[in-house]
């Protein structure tokens, strides 16, 4: 009787630690508030919806709820990333703020995209990553600011009230209520085009790289080859 000895190649993957609890809870609370924002938005712009004439049920008026509670969801996200940026010793989008200043650093993950290199897994965010969530993240502190002036314009007490003077200089600078709500409604195709596109290169990253960014940013951890293997 022959005996085969078979030989298999075996790959070992190193598991590292990518993102903290508080930031995964503020980025799916940040994503859960966008999707709710941009719906309830929509139809506060265009109400298509009519209660039946027997009811009491003021649908207009659960809508805004809705899209005010999320509303300050995003601001309260928006702060507390905000303070981790600038004070956390272990941010990852700070520590990944010198591949910015990196021509090398730029040049990689452009030539990885044009399926001409691949990505190393020194860091989380590449240039282009940082760049996109920098101006994300602007795009929705003028979403908070613009919120709370329209906010201020309806509820005269509490916040509102609170809110009352600086939201009537940011109406005066903007040119208008009007104005206002325009530049709500504008910067919100932001939200909706960076969505799309977000979850397409995270799902691409997956398959290009074998980067489990999907799964990081749901159990914390990032596998990869040990030694580089691909």
């Amino acid at each position: 009787m022959s005996s085969t000895n078979v030989s298999t190649n075996k790959v070992l993957y190193v598991r590292q630690h990518i993102f903290s609890g508080v930031i995964r809870i503020c980025h799916w609370l940040r994503a859960m508030s966008i999707v709710a924002l941009v719906i309830t938005g929509f139809y506060i712009a265009w109400p298509f919806l009519v209660a039946p004439q027997s009811s009491d049920v003021l649908v207009q008026g659960w809508i805004r709820l809705a899209h005010e509670i999320f509303g300050f969801v995003l601001i309260a996200v928006t702060l507390t990333r905000a303070y981790l940026f600038f004070f956390s010793k272990d941010d990852i989008e700070r520590k990944s703020l010198k591949d910015v200043m990196s021509v090398k650093s730029w040049i990689t993950q452009l030539k990885s995209y044009l399926w001409m290199g691949h990505l190393p897994h020194a860091g989380v965010y590449g240039p282009l990553q940082f760049v996109t969530y920098l101006g994300i993240t602007l795009a929705a502190v003028f979403m908070c600011i613009t919120g709370l002036v329209l906010y201020a314009n309806v509820y005269h007490l509490g916040i509102g009230g609170a809110l009352w003077e600086p939201a009537m200089w940011i109406t005066q600078l903007m040119g208008g209520l009007a104005e206002v709500r325009v530049w709500h409604h504008y910067i919100t195709w932001a939200f909706i085009i960076f969505v799309v596109i977000h979850v397409y290169m995270a799902v691409w990253m997956g398959i290009r790289f074998k980067h489990n960014s999907v799964d990081s940013i749901v159990s914390g951890y990032d596998y990869h080859p040990e030694n580089g293997h691909h």
